[in-house]
């Protein structure tokens, strides 16, 4: 199913669509599987940084974009959270 625009509707309807540029990127520098999307709002544009698990989708970090660069600051806070999931989670993953 194609991706529904315009005001008040959803960015796309997922049924298993892949999204990729320019509504998704990957963000190998945050982790494997990490990727980053953007979605555009009234005067914003807002990320999503998020990592694709085989049994979840981890959110990382959500923040409004001002800068043409993902801002450092919300880099290391999406790898710290990585690495504080991982640990709480080890062990209970079945794959």
């Amino acid at each position: 199913m194609p991706a529904v625009q315009g005001p008040g509707k959803p960015l796309a309807w997922l049924h298993g669509e892949v999204l990729s540029l320019p509504h998704s990127r990957p963000m190998p520098g945050v982790g494997v599987r990490c990727h980053e999307l953007r979605i555009p709002d009234a005067g914003k544009t807002w990320r999503i940084v998020y990592r694709l698990d085989s049994d979840a989708v981890v959110v990382l970090a959500v923040f409004a974009k001002r800068t043409p660069a993902t801002p450092s600051v919300v880099l290391g806070a999406c790898r710290r959270r990585l690495r504080d999931y991982d640990r709480v989670t080890r062990g209970r993953m079945t794959s």
